[in-house]
């Protein structure tokens, strides 16, 4: 029935474990109940659900208290630029700074607050696809109320220095937001250490299932109710919970932490043997920095080729990556992550990114490095655009 032999799309979504499904089962079977219920049967969800707040808590550096379980990263990204913005604006500050590329949760949700009168500074991302720490410091006004930089960029898997932007923040008593959604299944995080003031994560890309996350909010910042109804989530978001949901993602962020610092070492390794092998095509960029960067995550953009075309390609070897993000993949426009690099539109459009998990094997990598030179002068010999520019190159 499926096609696919090869998945180098974790950055996208990954699969649930076996580890972790086996820790969901009893609370979809036999400890069903509505937490909120006073019975036996309710009592075990809702004490399921008060242990995974605490592991996920402690593999954050965190406090339970400061834990709240949503729908995913895009919630959690709302929920916290929504509040933070709102407590600002009470009190007379509506100046927001943010990265170029961001993903486009924090994007269009100050995009829509830029409309509701606030001020947004887009902080640029140079070449590497890193912000500064300096510029953050530079950007600071009275009026800022917030800094959300995401902690590692969903497309190139740069990490970004948010120890340093935190610590600048915390001095200037501007508040801290990082979508951390790419980098919980491959990095360590102390929230306490790097001065993060709330933080966004999402089961779906550590082999938790689709449908659960994480906000952490500092004790002592006042979270605005986002979903009224019941008194769930300290009456801050009403709705019976997802309690296998939110029992997986506390697993599998211990799974992750387990196992992390192994798999970034192979992970470095596979990475490496698709550079050396990628590099040798003609007219090929790698996007992103090589050191500060998910050991898991290769961004590469191919002169004279259509990433769409590309990724069809690779589909009909039963090879599965991505050109971008996939919340944006029903868009021909090239990717605002590559334009905020400097790419122009003809470069930018012919991406292809792979994405590793823990369970990716060296085969795996050896399967797509066998293939993809072939498919990539293939796709050039029927391109117009390969064509003049290598015209342009001969004469």
């Amino acid at each position: 029935m499926f096609s696919t032999k090869i998945y180098l799309d974790n950055a996208a979504t990954t699969k649930v474990s076996d580890r972790v499904l086996n820790a969901m089962l009893p609370y979809l079977k036999e400890a069903y109940g509505n937490p909120s219920s006073i019975y036996t049967i309710g009592r075990e969800a809702s004490i399921a659900i008060t242990n995974a707040r605490s592991r996920c808590a402690e593999l954050l550096g965190a406090k339970p208290a400061e834990i709240y379980f949503t729908s995913g990263g895009s919630e959690s990204d709302n929920w916290a630029i929504r509040t933070v913005a709102a407590q600002g604006a009470a009190n007379g500050k509506k100046h927001i700074i943010t990265s170029a590329f961001e993903h486009h949760a924090v994007l269009h949700t100050l995009q829509d607050l830029e409309k509701q009168g606030f001020e947004v500074t887009y902080l640029p991302v140079y070449e590497n696809g890193i912000v500064k720490a300096e510029d953050v410091k530079s950007a600071l006004r009275p009026d800022t109320a917030l800094v959300t930089i995401m902690y590692a960029n969903n497309e190139i898997g740069t990490i970004q220095p948010i120890a340093e932007i935190g610590a600048i923040c915390r001095e200037h008593k501007v508040l801290f937001h990082t979508d951390a959604v790419q980098a919980i299944p491959h990095l360590h995080i102390d929230v306490v250490k790097e001065n993060i003031d709330l933080l966004s994560a999402s089961g779906h890309k550590l082999h938790a299932p689709k449908g659960v996350g994480l906000l952490y909010c500092r004790r002592g910042i006042r979270l605005t109710p986002y979903i009224s109804g019941g008194a769930q989530e300290r009456g801050l978001r009403a709705g019976t919970e997802n309690v296998s949901g939110i029992v997986a993602l506390a697993e599998a962020m211990t799974a992750a932490s387990e196992v992390m610092d192994e798999t970034n070492e192979k992970h470095k390794k596979y990475a490496k043997k698709i550079y050396d092998t990628v590099m040798q095509i003609p007219r090929v960029r790698f996007n992103g920095d090589w050191e500060h960067r998910i050991p898991g995550t290769v961004n590469f953009s191919f002169e004279g080729v259509e990433g769409e075309s590309l990724l069809l390609q690779l589909d009909l070897k039963g090879i599965a990556a991505s050109s971008g993000s996939a919340c944006t993949s029903g868009s021909l426009d090239p990717s605002h992550v590559l334009l905020a690099l400097g790419l122009v539109h003809e470069v930018a459009h012919g991406s292809l990114r792979i994405s590793m998990s823990e369970y990716t094997t060296e085969e795996e990598i050896d399967e797509l490095i066998s293939v993809l030179p072939g498919i990539i002068e293939k796709l050039r010999a029927m391109s117009p655009l390969w064509e003049r520019l290598t015209k342009e190159e001969n004469k």
